[in-house]
């Protein structure tokens, strides 16, 4: 191998990596959250048989290492069931089931924080579920969710490195391969931890301003 110093070059190097690294946390957070919601949903209604089902996969997913999960996704699956799973689908599926368990302590937490009186007063209107659901739900609950949702979140960005194990070019696995190349660890290190603080604190910043601008408004006020 060719030692080299750290360059200009590696810096567009771990730019691209930080691309990867954020595009898997955009798609599997969306795909969590959309899960994780509708999870929170059949718990508030109390749908026979899934609601067990679904508490316990969460459960499982919640209380076991997420690079268990991972190298589960990754060798067990396909071991087992004979499949051709790519590094980036394992990441997607692993970290998106993962993000959907936390999401759904999160919307079930934010769904029953909204007093039952306004739910019964719906119903007493002749409000349909989804209606309800709707129209007094989900507007309070979005505002209750949007502090633990932006924590969460950060959490899961820092979660994403761990998918440099099964090969997937990110920032933490460009890091890697930069740091043996160069024998510069603490500036490598150094350069992967400030671009990863720095997204994490986009994340963060995004999600103070939107809780404050929900609470601002009219609808939240008081809460």
């Amino acid at each position: 191998m060719r030692y080299s110093d750290f360059t200009l070059y590696d810096l567009l190097l771990l730019a691209q990596g930080l691309g990867v690294t954020i595009g898997l946390f955009l798609v599997t957070s969306l795909i969590g959250l959309a899960i994780g919601v509708l999870w929170g949903i059949v718990r508030f209604y109390r749908i026979p048989l899934l609601t067990p089902l679904i508490t316990f996969i969460a459960e499982l997913l919640k209380n076991s290492p997420v690079l268990v999960q991972l190298f589960l996704v990754f060798f067990g699956f396909p071991a087992f069931f004979h499949l051709n799973v790519t590094p980036v689908e394992a990441a997607i599926v692993t970290l998106s089931a993962n993000t959907a368990a936390f999401l759904y302590v999160i919307a079930v937490s934010a769904i029953e924080s909204v007093g039952r009186d306004q739910i019964d007063a719906a119903r007493a209107f002749g409000l349909t579920r989804w209606q309800i659901l709707r129209h007094v739900i989900a507007p309070q609950a979005a505002a209750f969710s949007i502090g633990p949702l932006a924590a969460l979140l950060v959490n899961q960005l820092q979660v994403t490195s761990l998918i440099s194990v099964i090969g997937v070019m990110d920032l933490a696995k460009i890091g890697a391969t930069l740091n043996l190349r160069t024998l510069k660890p603490f500036i490598v290190w150094a350069v992967v931890g400030l671009l990863y603080y720095l997204t994490a604190k986009l994340i963060a910043t995004f999600g103070a301003r939107y809780e404050m601008r929900l609470r601002a408004h009219s609808e939240f006020r008081g809460l």
